[in-house]
């Protein structure tokens, strides 16, 4: 067995063992690479394992490093989830062994590996988080018919008030990346770069989406959305507080979900969350179950875990002050910030 790094020549092999890997996610696809060299400007490790002059085995790495944040993997940065896809544990102890030899000579302090099973590599785990995902039926009216009579209320509120829906491309960027920043800035978190989203619209024309919902010509709450298998995905949705009383979220995730039945997806994931909080009894009231996260990590030098979140109470007076800026110098600093926290 032979583990290489990914070069352009062998990215259709790559992405031909992804599509055929029963375990693979969205975010193994080497499209994923391409984006966040061109949109971060990170050096990534894309490592695959070769038998018989077949892959058996890929670990896409991103390799982060600043002062603040110091240098560390992950795999991957900015998504819900990635890591080791591989045939067997010998493959997957392999492409570790790799990224262990590439992460002591890159310096780095770990490598994070955001994985949806609990492999036995041996490396401590964080199982604080679960992502969403609902069973889609064939129809959007077979969906509809399983909501509580509640939650069709909810959806039904805001177009009472005369709010539309778009769905589209590139032409619903603005509107989209308008509401992300508001949103971001309200939550304290620095905010990608436009140009992030534009690079995902290119790479995936056909299975990414933009919808968008509308109050007349204003743009209210936007949802950013990537296919790939029988999976649809939620990355990033936001919604402007000022409307939130109207239920704009609401018609937003309904009329995504009309979406992914309409496309033939059977699948849908809401997203990350933290059991029991807001934003799971969110997804949960759609009917989404939970699915265990597992990020594994290499620890250097047997250090504690990372702590680099939001909740990390050393980051609180700068999110605090971050909420408080004109959201034009957000959108100017935050590309700047965010492209170092995974």
């Amino acid at each position: 067995m032979q583990i290489t790094q990914l070069e352009s020549a062998q990215e259709e092999l790559w992405d031909r063992y992804v599509s055929k890997a029963s375990a693979s996610a969205l975010y193994h696809l080497s499209g994923w690479k391409r984006i966040v060299e061109k949109s971060f400007k990170h050096n990534t490790f894309y490592l695959y394992a070769l038998e018989d002059e077949q892959i058996v085995g890929i670990l896409p790495l991103v390799f982060l490093k600043s002062l603040p944040f110091g240098k560390f993997f992950v795999s991957l940065p900015f998504f819900n989830y990635g890591g080791i896809l591989a045939e067997n544990m010998e493959i997957r102890r392999a492409l570790l062994d790799e990224a262990a030899v590439i992460a002591r000579r890159e310096g780095a302090e770990h490598i994070e590996l955001r994985h949806l099973e609990n492999f036995a590599l041996h490396l401590p785990v964080k199982t604080s988080k679960v992502t969403m995902i609902l069973d889609l039926p064939e129809t959007s009216e077979d969906l509809w018919k399983r909501f509580k009579s509640k939650l069709r209320s909810q959806i039904r509120r805001p177009e009472k008030e005369g709010f539309h829906v778009k769905i589209g491309h590139a032409e619903e960027l603005d509107s989209f990346y308008e509401v992300f920043a508001w949103k971001m800035r309200d939550l304290g978190t620095p905010v990608y770069s436009k140009r992030f989203f534009e690079n995902i619209l290119t790479e995936f024309p056909e299975t990414a989406r933009i919808c968008t919902v509308y109050a007349g010509d204003q743009a209210i709450a936007s949802g950013f959305v990537v296919g790939f298998k029988e999976m649809l995905q939620i990355p990033w949705a936001s919604t402007l507080r000022a409307y939130d009383r109207f239920g704009s979220n609401m018609m937003l995730y309904w009329n995504i979900l009309k979406f992914a039945c309409e496309q033939g997806y059977t699948r849908f994931d809401f997203g990350r969350s933290t059991p029991d909080q807001g934003t799971y009894r969110f997804k949960k009231q759609w009917g989404a179950q939970p699915v265990q996260c597992y990020w594994h990590y290499w620890l250097a030098n047997g250090d504690e875990l990372p702590e680099l979140n939001p909740h990390n109470p050393k980051y609180e007076l700068a999110i605090k002050m971050w909420q408080h800026l004109p959201l034009s110098v957000t959108k100017l600093l935050g590309p700047h910030l965010v492209k170092y926290l995974p």
